[in-house]
């Protein structure tokens, strides 16, 4: 009989930590799901800068500023940052102060080119282009603007589909994609 009773404690005792070792290790399977998953989540958010500020300069002395209120690195190619919130300075070596907003941007950090897209707003003296995309490169010199263009100065609003600027020369063609359509110039007086 005191065998009997010491085989059925030991069975139990068995049944208790077979039951206590499955519930350790099933939870911490759970645990090291939930790090993993964690873990994950910290990597995609670490994408994402906030406040974002690039400043530099080429040989000839023009200084090129981008403010954005986010920025996020392209895994594909690190040097290509989708910007949100843009605001863009272009100091020319004269001096002048070329101004860009936008809603959203595309920098690339190797060679300084610059999408900026949705609600365009260039600001040069006083001039005035409104748009929907905006391909700006240093390396090219130059600006285009694209997608319903309005530029307007003191005198003169004029609507095309694009307007390219050379921004050493200040040289601007101003046309329309389609053939027989035409430069909308008026005079504001």
């Amino acid at each position: 009989m005191l065998i009997k009773k010491i085989v059925v404690f030991f069975l139990v005792l068995l049944f208790f930590l077979s039951l206590i070792f499955y519930l350790y290790t099933n939870n911490l399977n759970k645990n090291t799901e939930n790090n993993s998953k964690v873990s994950d989540d910290l990597v995609y958010s670490s994408n994402i800068i906030e406040n974002v500020r690039y400043q530099s300069s080429d040989a000839k002395g023009n200084k090129y500023i981008i403010n954005a209120l986010t920025g996020e690195i392209d895994y594909s190619n690190p040097n290509i940052i989708f910007l949100t919130a843009v605001e863009g300075n272009i100091i020319l070596n004269t001096s002048e102060i070329i101004n860009i907003k936008s809603d959203f941007g595309k920098y690339n950090s190797e060679n300084l080119d610059t999408i900026f897209s949705k609600n365009v707003i260039i600001r040069y003296l006083d001039n005035k282009i409104t748009g929907e995309y905006l391909d700006f490169s240093m390396d090219r010199s130059t600006m285009i603007v694209s997608q319903n263009v309005i530029y307007t100065n003191l005198e003169n609003i004029l609507k095309a589909d694009v307007v390219e600027m050379d921004i050493k020369t200040k040289d601007t063609k101003i046309f329309m994609f389609e053939e027989g359509k035409k430069v909308n110039i008026r005079n504001k007086n």
